[in-house]
């Protein structure tokens, strides 16, 4: 992550570099997907112990998939009608 402040030159060097450039980007992706899962009910978890954990969640992850699932067929979808209507 960035540095809050003043750099000294090293860090001013390695904060512009390319490498440091990407792994920033990823970062936001990674928050991006942390929050897409506790919107979809990963932010709290009401079982107790470990096995109930991981089931709670493997099924967070699993219905975060589904409605990115979902998404993407609606698109299709919605393309697809919108070419039938230019060919109309």
């Amino acid at each position: 992550m960035l540095k809050k402040g003043k750099k000294n030159p090293a860090e001013q060097e390695e904060e512009s570099g390319k490498t440091f450039r990407k792994l920033r980007h990823r970062h936001s992706a990674v928050e991006s997907d942390i929050n897409r899962l506790e919107h979809h009910g990963l932010d709290r978890c009401l079982d107790k112990g470990l096995k109930a954990f991981k089931r709670y969640c493997a099924l967070g992850v699993i219905a975060a998939n589904l409605h990115k699932l979902g998404n993407v067929l609606q698109e299709k979808a919605r393309k697809k009608e919108k070419k039938l209507r230019k060919a109309a």
